[in-house]
């Protein structure tokens, strides 16, 4: 008797919701939904229309375009990530770039060759691309740091116009939509690397040349003290204070600073150390040395 009780006072107090109700719910989410997947398709078309005009180049199949600028996300995935389309159009470019300079300059020896093209091509110069023409704006990703990373990197390009040479750090997913980018319109173009260069030799403007191409700080530092037969030590504190000290025959020469990457206070500190030398001693300089100067300066 008590438990009947108690069942009806349970069944009295909830309240039933009807079918009709439920079924009305129901469809207010699906059409939630389907204006949500609407607008998506909307912004995406805008989009595509925008890109193919920076680029100078009209996809047949669009759906390569938004998987070029889709970052790998699994929480909201809709397209293909653009990791596959990056390995090709990695290896597109710089089969692109040596095939440009092997012809450009028929004399230069293959380690200049490969120089010339690696500044073409590396992280550094393809951020620089994608910052250039804000493609950072249409990547789909979940990467709350992205856009904070982009302004500081486009601040610190500010310094250094062409190529910092090792001396700030690119964001790689900025580079990585560009070589996305490009292995989207090598499939597209149904493999043709001629209409393919079209479009990537304007989006690399402006490339680096023999006239502007600068040695490596690490290796111009390495290089002048081998010739003046001057001792080297680094002392490392990167772990504790972000910092990278050089001394040339036991003085003090240069430190470099960077918390984010110790590759790149050794960069800074090796750049510096060479810009003291340069400064201090009669030391036969090259043609890229004006960049110390307007350091100093």
């Amino acid at each position: 008797m008590d438990t009947d009780y108690n069942l009806n006072c349970l069944l009295g107090s909830m309240e039933i919701q009807p079918r009709s109700t439920l079924q009305q719910d129901k469809n207010q989410v699906h059409q939630d939904r389907s204006i949500i997947e609407n607008e998506e398709t909307l912004e995406w078309e805008k989009y595509v229309e925008e890109v193919q005009e920076i680029i100078g180049y009209k996809f047949k199949d669009p759906s390569l375009l938004h998987q070029a600028f889709t970052h790998s996300f699994s929480q909201l995935e809709k397209f293909e990530s653009y990791e596959r389309l990056e390995y090709i159009g990695d290896s597109v470019l710089n089969l692109l770039i040596a095939k440009k300079h092997y012809f450009l300059h028929p004399d230069l020896p293959p380690g200049k060759l490969t120089r010339l093209r690696a500044a073409n091509v590396d992280t550094e110069k393809l951020a620089r691309v994608a910052v250039k023409y804000d493609f950072h704006k249409y990547l789909r990703h979940n990467k709350p740091l992205l856009k904070g990373q982009v302004e500081e990197f486009k601040d610190a390009t500010l310094e250094y116009p062409l190529h910092s040479t090792g001396l700030i750090d690119p964001p790689k997913v900025l580079a990585d939509v560009v070589e996305s980018l490009i292995g989207a319109i090598y499939i597209d173009c149904n493999f043709s690397m001629d209409t393919t260069w079209q479009v990537v030799e304007g989006l690399l403007q402006p490339l680096i040349t023999l006239a502007n191409l600068e040695t490596h700080p690490v290796t111009k530092f390495y290089e002048v003290c081998q010739k003046y037969g001057w001792s080297v030590k680094l002392i490392d504190t990167w772990e504790e204070t972000g910092e990278m000290e050089v001394f040339v025959d036991g003085k003090f020469a240069g430190k470099g600073k960077f918390s984010g990457k110790k590759l790149i206070a050794l960069n800074r500190a090796a750049r510096n150390a060479y810009c003291e030398i340069v400064k201090n001693l009669s030391v036969e300089t090259t043609s890229d040395d004006r960049a110390c100067n307007e350091t100093q300066n």
